[in-house]
């Protein structure tokens, strides 16, 4: 990732946080970094992906740590989204970077993403390596692709269903899934 698309990621962060919103759709669609974690162990509910592989569908990447009560209060419209497009071409993509060390436990993530019945493949960012690549600084981030993989709108914060936030999300991938 260079420099400046790594620039322009941060500073939509801040731009987020000064906004009521706490949200920003890119002006210029960045393309997002490659993931980082090839290793099985590193993947719960799926293989290892890569972006080719999401290629032609419309991604929610869900930056969380599975003791960040804002990340999972935001488990049950997460999932209630997957339902809404589930005939879509649309996923969900869980990063799960931890905050403590019990966090980089796999079998503890295997045993908070049973708790909150999350089906979405789930990449473990131990080492931060797509959190730095993203720019990222908050748990929960939301972060929306399009079909091409290009980051095209940041959401931040606990998100709840039928909020200016959850619809502001769901009228962008209602968006691009109409992309072709």
């Amino acid at each position: 990732m260079t420099n400046l698309i790594r620039a322009a990621l941060l500073a939509f962060g801040v731009l987020m946080l000064s906004s009521v919103a706490q949200a920003a759709q890119l002006k210029q669609p960045v393309p997002a970094p490659a993931l980082t974690q090839t290793d099985p162990q590193a993947w719960l509910n799926s293989p290892p992906l890569s972006l080719e592989d999401l290629r032609g569908k419309v991604v929610l990447l869900d930056f969380w740590t599975f003791d960040c009560w804002n990340c999972y209060r935001s488990f049950p419209w997460l999932n209630s989204l997957e339902e809404t497009f589930a005939g879509d071409d649309f996923t969900v993509l869980g990063i799960h970077t931890p905050e403590f060390e019990h966090e980089k436990v796999r079998d503890n993530v295997a045993e908070k993403i049973a708790e909150f019945k999350l089906h979405h493949p789930v990449m473990m960012d131990n080492d931060f390596a797509y959190w730095r690549a993203m720019g990222n600084r908050y748990w929960p981030a939301f972060y929306i692709l399009d079909k091409q993989g290009r980051v095209r709108s940041v959401y931040i914060g606990e998100t709840h269903a039928n909020t200016g936030q959850a619809n502001a999300i769901e009228a962008d991938i209602r968006k691009l899934l109409a992309e072709s």
